[in-house]
């Protein structure tokens, strides 16, 4: 019986596996979720300082673990922000549009 299943490495062309390089994987997983637990306990129990430091840790060596990730975020940031600069400017055209009605309103009932 199975409690906790176990994958098996990536086998290279030849038939060989990569086990150094999925352990170090999970040991980086580990250290970070470790990390990430250890920092709410810290946090719970009052110790702030700490507890950030910890946390900050935590997500760098998740950021190390998650590289590919990262590095698909990186390269979708411009589209992001360019994204977000047209939302930015349609909520300022928006913004500026109420402060006109507003100031109509005003203008007729103070007549």
């Amino acid at each position: 019986m199975v409690v906790v299943p176990l994958t098996q490495g990536a086998s290279a062309p030849g038939g060989a596996t990569c086990e150094g390089e999925a352990s170090s994987t999970n040991w980086i997983r580990y250290a970070a979720a470790g990390t990430l637990a250890a920092s709410g306990v810290f946090l719970v129990t009052g110790q702030r300082r700490l507890g950030l430091v910890t946390a900050l840790s935590g997500a760098a060596l998740t950021l190390i673990d998650q590289q590919e990730v990262v590095r698909k975020c990186w390269d979708m940031l411009p589209e992001l922000l360019e994204e977000l600069q047209g939302m930015l400017g349609k909520a300022q055209t928006a913004v500026e549009d109420l402060s006109a009605q507003s100031e109509k309103l005003r203008k007729v009932l103070s007549q």
